[in-house]
């Protein structure tokens, strides 16, 4: 099995990034991706104008790639913010106007899967003060990616990278799912399965797979250490794909790896050749 029946979806936010946002799906298509997947494109601002969504939307359409994945708001991605829902005032107000914006675009594309990072800690804020701000931010997302027909997601980042981020385990992100739906009554909130991500926090992947498959929504995938491709790292994905198939997930799986100084387009090697992507023309 490994790597066969694998649909493998291209997160434009981190790969193709030497390119302008609106120019990306279109690389991404002549790689030869049916598919892709974002963060918040728009980091400072959660309610961009409507002109700029209809260009996205239209980039989109005229490269015939599908959204499979978007972020919520988030602040400052990539950077040290890691999210915005827990953080009281401002950035959880940001959120929430946010949370109608990007599920009637999720709807628009087609996009069925919504993410929502959880936040980083804050000097002087209760941790129960934020988990509990958070849980009613994310009920909020829920309902919003219920009524889009979209799952809504929730990921484990890593220790050593998001010090102040407190979901960094499969355990802990789970949690919040089970708490989000109980909250809800609409089991629409899922499980994102980052191995990288958990990699780096040690946890046993084979174990992961075999015990939180069930409540996975969405798979991403980098090698570490470094975050790279596929075979740049210590990581055995032929073992690791191969093992979420036999667990009964047929989802997603995100390309969410940083190139290197080479082009995007040129990383893709590492797929075994019948199914590395073709490029157009």
């Amino acid at each position: 099995m490994g790597y066969t029946d694998t649909r493998f979806t291209v997160n434009l936010s981190i790969l193709f990034t030497e390119l302008p946002l609106l120019e990306r799906p279109a690389a991404a298509a002549a790689a030869g991706f049916t598919a892709v997947e974002l963060w918040w494109p728009w980091i400072d601002t959660p309610t961009p104008e409507q002109a700029e969504l209809d260009a996205l939307r239209e980039a989109l359409e005229d490269a015939g790639v599908r959204l499979t994945g978007l972020n919520f708001y988030a602040g400052q991605l990539p950077g040290p913010d890691r999210g915005a829902l827990s953080v009281p005032g401002e950035e959880s107000e940001r959120f929430r106007a946010n949370v109608d914006v990007a599920a009637d675009f999720a709807a628009s594309v087609g996009c069925t899967a919504l993410n929502a990072l959880y936040g980083n800690r804050v000097d002087g804020v209760d941790p129960a003060v934020q988990d509990e701000l958070a849980l009613e931010n994310l009920a909020i997302a829920a309902r919003a990616a219920d009524r889009v027909g979209a799952v809504l997601l929730v990921e484990a980042l890593n220790g050593p990278e998001s010090p102040r981020y407190p979901l960094v385990s499969a355990p802990a992100a789970v949690e919040v799912v089970e708490k989000v739906n109980a909250a809800t009554g609409l089991d629409n909130a899922r499980f994102l399965m980052d191995l990288y991500h958990l990699s780096m926090n040690g946890e046993d992947l084979t174990e992961v797979i075999e015990k939180y498959t069930a409540v996975t929504g969405h798979v991403q995938i980098a090698d570490n250490p470094g975050r790279g491709a596929p075979g740049t790292g210590d990581l055995d994905f032929t073992d690791l794909l191969d093992r979420l198939k036999k667990a009964g997930y047929d989802g997603w799986v995100g390309l969410e790896y940083k190139p290197g100084d080479a082009p995007s387009g040129s990383t893709f090697a590492w797929l075994p050749a019948p199914l590395r992507p073709a490029p157009a023309g």
